[in-house]
C-alpha cells in the first residue's frame, strides 16, 4: 500500500457513504480525514456509514467531525423547507475544522445534477473553504472529482491543473475489491462497472432525453482518478438553462406516487447557494470591517 503523504493535511467532503470509493487510490495515497453529510440510508432507513468505516480503515484514513449527520430523509427534507440555517451551520463547522487542523487541501463531490445532496455538499465545501481563507488566512486548495462521468474527460485545455491517478494493477484491484464488498451500494456498483447506471436500468425511459454525461465505457475507466480544480464561486450556473437531471427523476417519482415533491433547482438549490454566498461575505473581514465603520 503506498505510504501516506502529509497525513491530517488533506480532507475530503462527500454527501453519501461509497463516494470515496471513486478517488479509492488517491485515499490509499494520501489518507485524508473524510467528512461524510449522511448516512446514506435512503427510503429504506439503513445506514452504510459503517462500509465506509471499513474502507478508511483498510486505507489509512480516518472519519473527520461531520459523519453520517444527517439522513437522507432529513437532508432532502432541509432543502424542500428552505432550511438554510442547518446548511451554513455546517459549512461554518467545515471552516474551523479546516483552520484548526491547517488543512492543506480538501477534495469532494462535483456538481453533476444528478443527486441534489452531491451538489449541496459541494456548495457547502465551496463556502467553508473561502470562510477559512477570508476568515482564518488559510491557503487550501479546493479540487472536486466526478461521481457519476468519467473521470478522464475532463477537458483538454484545464487537465495540466487537474490531480491524475493512474492507478497500477495492485491500487486498482484493491479499488475493485472495495467497491465490490460494498454490500449496501451493490446494484448501483455493478451497474457503475457495466459502464451504466442503475437509474436507468429500473427505469428506461429516463434515458430517452438524458443530457447527464456518465460513464459507459465500462470498468477500465475506473482506473484513472482525477481530482480538478474548483472555480472560485460559489453559484454554479450550469443549470440555468437546462433541467438537472434530478428534476427529470424526481418528476418521475412523482407520477409513480413514490415521492411527494420534485426538489427543483432554481426552486430549492439555488436559494441554497444565494445563502451561503451571502453567509460568507457576512464572514469576510473586510465586510465586517465595513459594518463597524459604518461604510
Amino acid at each position: 500500500m503506498p505510504k501516506s503523504c502529509s497525513a491530517g493535511r488533506h480532507f475530503i467532503f462527500i454527501a453519501h457513504p461509497g463516494h470515496e470509493l471513486c478517488v479509492h487510490g488517491w485515499l490509499e495515497t494520501v489518507r485524508p480525514r473524510v467528512f461524510v453529510l449522511t448516512d446514506g440510508s435512503g427510503r429504506s432507513g439503513q445506514s452504510r456509514i459503517e462500509a465506509t468505516t471499513n474502507i478508511l480503515r483498510q486505507a489509512g484514513a480516518e472519519p473527520g467531525s461531520i459523519y453520517g449527520r444527517l439522513t437522507d430523509a432529513e437532508i432532502y427534507q432541509a432543502i424542500l423547507d428552505h432550511d438554510f440555517e442547518l446548511f451554513l451551520e455546517i459549512a461554518e463547522e467545515f471552516a474551523e475544522r479546516l483552520a484548526l487542523d491547517e488543512a492543506e487541501s480538501v477534495a469532494g463531490d462535483a456538481i453533476e445534477g444528478f443527486n441534489p445532496a452531491h451538489d449541496v455538499c459541494r456548495l457547502i465545501i465551496n463556502a467553508a473553504v473561502e470562510i477559512a481563507r477570508c476568515c482564518y488566512g488559510r491557503t487550501i486548495v479546493n479540487r472536486d472529482f466526478l461521481l457519476v462521468g468519467p473521470h478522464d474527460s475532463y477537458p483538454p485545455e484545464l487537465r495540466a491543473r487537474a490531480t491524475w491517478l493512474r492507478l497500477s494493477d495492485d491500487a486498482f484491484q484493491r479499488k475493485l475489491k472495495m467497491a465490490r464488498g460494498f454490500q449496501e451500494l451493490r446494484s448501483e456498483i455493478d451497474a457503475a462497472l457495466d459502464g451504466d447506471l442503475q437509474v436507468l436500468r429500473q427505469n428506461a425511459e429516463l434515458g430517452a432525453n438524458l443530457t447527464l454525461q456518465y460513464n459507459s465505457l465500462g470498468l477500465e475507466a475506473y482506473r484513472v482518478e482525477c481530482l480538478r480544480p474548483v472555480l472560485e464561486n460559489l453559484i454554479d450556473q450550469d443549470f440555468a438553462n437546462q433541467l438537472p437531471f434530478y428534476e427529470t427523476y424526481g418528476e418521475l417519482r412523482v407520477a409513480e406516487g413514490n415521492y411527494q415533491s420534485v426538489i427543483r433547482y432554481r426552486k430549492h438549490i439555488l436559494p441554497i447557494a444565494n445563502a451561503l454566498q451571502d453567509f460568507v461575505a457576512q464572514r469576510s473581514p473586510l465586510k465586517l470591517l465595513a459594518t463597524t465603520t459604518g461604510n
